[in-house]
């Protein structure tokens, strides 16, 4: 069944290249038998064109109707001739006769008898026909056996009389090596007459030197027995008509040759195809396997169930696909691990810092002694510190709007002014539109405990100012103090903490906030530290504005 499936398409294959061989055999002999035909129009036109110009000059020219006159200037007219006939591919021989058909001047070394006869037969007709200028086919025999076959003829004039002619003999060998195409059998150039001025084969010749050409039924050009096909174009300056012929009839060989080739190959292509069948099929059986037996495997939960499959083909592609998603599928539950990790790990810090004893203190001893002064910041110490810790203890979402995690640092740094008095002061300079933008919870409170932590070590006051803004698609947040800053060894060594992913030291407050960036939004997002020792320390936040988190 599987041979006979093969052997169907094979047949209309077969089919169809017959066929594409005898159309486009056909298609092309018509197409190089009319280029031929273009060919050689185009330089024959030229020729013509050629010959036609300079016998008008030549004949007007006062050397030679000097020449004609008086017998003098003769190097002159040769220099003339000469110039003109080097340059042309179809050469000629000149010859100046005077009005009674005498040869003044000749450039053939010989003329026999036969051709001085044929020019003053030419004059003749001139005469007769009373034209200033004749162009006609005429088979002319000079020395060595070289035949002209195509006459210019042109009077001499001096003061509106005819003291006689100019005459150029084209040869017949230049006609037929310009018409000799490549891809093209039989061409042939005729006068209006259907005198054969040149041919590349004397089969088409007929009585009195006429092109005879004889058409079958089916419209080709039979010659000995022979189809042809016969494309005829025109050039109308000269009256020549211009024949290219080609064979149409392919030898039975051929089409038997190329039956029994392909017939040959169609054989040795089905027990290949059977071959290559089996090889594949038996292939992509294990290759199957292997999918379905990884397959199972991570069923059963064993998430290092990558698949090996080098076949070079789609089941590779597949087993790739399979591998790469694997490998994304460790990395988003390790990801995630690592997340849960580090919010349990900032929670208690956060608890932590909730209720560090020596904050609580440090507020409640403010308290005391705003109790005795002055009632009313009593009052708002007490409103603050309710807010901060109910903000602060607050479960509802890992996400909230800036403008909300901005008022819980406004009221951190409000008890820490009560504290710290005079010398320490905040700004908040935060755009509206970053004022709507999702950000983690207490995403700022560890740039701000920093800063208040180690920004008093080498200053007695204290500026923090808080900015942000959206540029590109990004939300950008700087925590900027005033305080005594960082050695640039000590700003490395924090940096290296920052991006260390495994970090074992015990400041982890920047690091868990940079690491909980990056596994919710990406790695191009997280902290970035700078500062310039007694000058400060500046902290830049950026995660993506407006985007939600990758993890959760």
């Amino acid at each position: 069944m599987f041979l006979l499936y093969a052997f169907v398409p094979i047949f209309l294959l077969f089919v169809l290249f017959l066929i594409f061989t005898v159309v486009n055999a056909r298609f092309m002999l018509v197409h190089q038998t009319k280029d031929a035909g273009k060919a050689i129009r185009s330089s024959l036109e030229e020729v013509y064109r050629s010959y036609h110009e300079e016998v008008n000059r030549m004949a007007g020219l006062e050397q030679v109707i000097e020449f004609t006159d008086t017998r003098r200037n003769s190097p002159l007219v040769y220099e003339e001739f000469y110039n003109f006939n080097n340059r042309q591919r179809v050469k000629s021989i000149m010859h100046i006769l005077n009005k009674n058909g005498d040869i003044l001047a000749s450039s053939a070394n010989f003329s026999p008898e036969s051709s001085d006869n044929a020019l003053k037969a030419v004059i003749l007709r001139m005469s007769r026909a009373q034209q200033p200028m004749l162009a006609e086919t005429n088979h002319i025999r000079f020395s060595h056996d070289r035949y002209t076959v195509y006459t210019f003829a042109k009077e001499i004039r001096r003061t509106g009389q005819i003291i006689g002619y100019l005459t150029y003999q084209l040869y017949e060998e230049d006609f037929q090596k310009l018409i000799f195409v490549q891809n093209n059998e039989i061409a042939v150039v005729t006068d209006q007459h259907h005198t054969i001025i040149a041919t590349t084969n004397n089969i088409v010749r007929g009585l009195l030197n006429k092109l005879t050409l004889e058409k079958g039924n089916d419209g080709y050009i039979v010659i000995n027995k022979g189809k042809y096909y016969g494309s005829e174009t025109f050039i109308p300056l000269a009256q020549w008509r211009i024949y290219t012929l080609s064979a149409i009839q392919l030898k039975n060989y051929t089409y038997l040759s190329l039956v029994v080739f392909f017939a040959a190959a169609s054989v040795l292509l089905l027990f290949l195809i059977q071959y290559l069948a089996r090889t594949i099929s038996s292939r992509h059986t294990r290759a199957i396997d292997k999918l379905l037996y990884a397959v199972k495997e991570l069923q059963a939960g064993n998430m290092q169930s990558y698949v090996y499959i080098n076949s070079g083909n789609e089941f590779e592609t597949l087993a790739d696909q399979y591998n790469r998603m694997l490998a994304r599928l460790n990395e988003l539950l390790a990801r995630n691990e690592e997340l849960s990790d580090l919010r349990r790990v900032s929670e208690v810090k956060h608890l932590q810092s909730q209720f560090h004893p020596h904050f609580i203190f440090n507020v409640l001893e403010t308290l005391r002694y705003a109790i005795v002064v002055n009632n009313k910041v009593a009052q708002d110490i007490v409103l603050i510190l309710s807010r901060l810790l109910r903000y602060s203890i607050s479960t509802e979402g890992n996400t909230v709007m800036l403008k909300d995690d901005l008022n819980y640092v406004a009221d951190y740094l409000k008890l820490q002014q009560l504290r710290f008095k005079d010398r320490l002061s905040y700004t908040m300079n935060v755009s509206e539109e970053a004022m709507g933008a999702l950000v983690p919870r207490l995403m700022l409170q560890v740039a701000i405990e920093n800063s208040i932590k180690y920004g008093y070590k080498q200053k007695e006051s204290l500026n923090i100012s808080v900015n942000g803004y959206v540029t590109d698609r990004d939300l950008v947040i700087e925590v900027n103090d005033d305080g005594g800053g960082m050695s640039e060894e000590r700003l490395r060594q924090v940096r290296e903490i920052i991006l260390d992913a495994d970090n074992q030291t015990p400041h982890i407050g920047l690091h868990n906030l940079h690491r909980r960036l990056v596994l919710m939004y990406g790695e191009r997002y997280g902290v970035q530290i700078g500062g310039v020792p007694g000058e400060g320390t500046a902290v830049q936040i950026v995660i993506p504005y407006g985007k939600e988190a990758a993890y959760v």
